[in-house]
């Protein structure tokens, strides 16, 4: 019998060896962890062990005793689903039915829904790889803040372009729109075309949602911007109907931004739905032009051809009923306004205690996660995991996901950040 040991030291491994790595030099220091989920199993791992944990690390809705947030409506929604339509491919833009029901979602029903593209993605990371892969040539850069959702460089990386980035926040704490102008016309002095990457409202992982004049003045930005080469604007969505009026209030920007720049919308039911697992998402694109429309869909479908062929079709068929039936509508809408105040009660709770404890951070009204600024993350992160209480380290700040925490911790939790914060 060959054991796995003895059939590493055969004449062909050594050959192999001798020659080299298969994997192609790029690949072969990449990490497929994710730090997060890292994290995530530890703290998980010491609470089954019996210590008492406070768990502020992954970024799914969880209810006050541990278990998953869901809505009754979509289980039920997929359960209605015929097997037989659910087992078959979808169409790979899409099914026609969910892609309408995502435009009007998004957009209503006006002049603007009519002038979306949109193709089906496996979740919100789905669309924005293909915004990445057709708006950007390779070796391009995107721009997007400073503090990020750390995959979208994984994104960019890995279809060989680039992520620069401008300082997110002023001296005052509230977005940065100079800065945010100045990098825009510096990227388009060395690019042909730009892709900006904006994450909002409930930004991750800083929790800040834009007011009306930040959202104006962006526009002004990417018009000035616009002037000299061509603009692509992508908006991560994930987290909006847990802002200011569900999100919506981005559409009335979007329709002045779409005569100057592209307007790209990732859509997806992870969050909205509570459907992580799914992977039901969408990428949409606004433009004017009949020919720009055309030319783009095909863009997207010979992408979505080009990596997974297809998206869930069970998952498609089963939110399109949530998006257009009234009466699943209404229990799905009315099922997420409940875990919106479960939410809220713990924004609440973290904003009233971490102002006791002087804690510096962004203006947080609601989202997943808020971010708690720190001289060195690192420390701050491992002081806390000292006193059982996980955070996400970042650059000069540790993440704190609220939507996994109850209330009741929230005070524990502020407790180790003002001590973590202060090592």
């Amino acid at each position: 019998m060959v054991t796995p040991a003895s059939a590493a030291a055969t004449p062909a491994s050594d050959e192999r060896a001798a020659h080299g790595s298969a994997l192609i030099p790029a690949a072969a220091e990449r990490l497929g962890d994710d730090p997060i989920f890292a994290l995530n199993a530890e703290a998980s791992a010491r609470a089954r062990a019996g210590e008492s944990i406070v768990n502020a690390t992954l970024g799914a809705l969880l209810e006050d005793d541990g278990a998953l947030a869901v809505l009754p409506s979509v289980l039920e929604a997929i359960g209605r689903v015929p097997a037989k339509q659910a087992s078959a491919y979808a169409p790979i833009l899409g099914d026609p039915g969910f892609l309408r029901a995502v435009a009007s979602d998004l957009l209503g029903r006006g002049p603007l829904a009519g002038q979306a593209v949109v193709a089906a993605t496996p979740g919100g990371t789905g669309a924005i790889h293909h915004a990445v892969q057709n708006f950007l040539e390779p070796g391009e850069a995107l721009l997007t803040t400073d503090r990020h959702w750390a995959p979208y460089r994984t994104i960019a990386e890995h279809a060989g372009r680039k992520v620069e980035t401008f300082g997110m926040f002023d001296a005052t704490g509230r977005f940065d729109v100079p800065a945010f102008g100045s990098a825009l016309l510096e990227l388009a002095a060395r690019q042909r075309r730009l892709l900006v990457l904006l994450n909002f409202p409930c930004h991750n992982p800083t929790g800040y949602s834009l007011d009306d004049s930040e959202w104006r003045a962006i526009g002004d930005a990417l018009a000035a911007a616009a002037e000299r080469v061509p603009v692509s604007i992508l908006i991560d969505h994930a987290y909006a109907k847990f802002g200011e009026e569900g999100g919506r209030g981005f559409a009335t920007h979007a329709a002045r931004w779409a005569d100057r720049a592209l307007v790209l919308v990732a859509w997806t039911a992870s969050k909205s739905f509570a459907q992580y697992g799914a992977r039901v998402g969408a990428l949409v694109a606004i433009a004017r032009d009949d020919r720009e429309r055309a030319s783009i869909q095909g863009a997207l479908g010979f992408s979505c051809r080009g990596t997974w062929s297809n998206c869930n079709h069970l998952g498609q068929l089963a939110i399109t009923s949530l998006l257009e039936e009234g009466e699943l509508r209404e229990r799905a809408e009315g099922e997420r306004a409940t875990l919106i105040r479960l939410l809220a009660e713990r924004v609440a709770a973290f904003n009233r205690e971490a102002a006791r404890a002087k804690l510096l951070y962004p203006r947080y009204e609601g989202g997943f996660f808020v971010s708690v600024f720190a001289p060195d993350g690192e420390r701050a992160a491992a002081a806390m995991r000292e006193h059982g209480v996980y955070v996400v380290p970042m650059r000069g700040a540790v993440r704190v996901a609220l939507c996994s925490t109850p209330a009741r911790d929230v005070p524990r939790l502020v407790e180790a950040l003002a001590e973590g914060v202060r090592r």
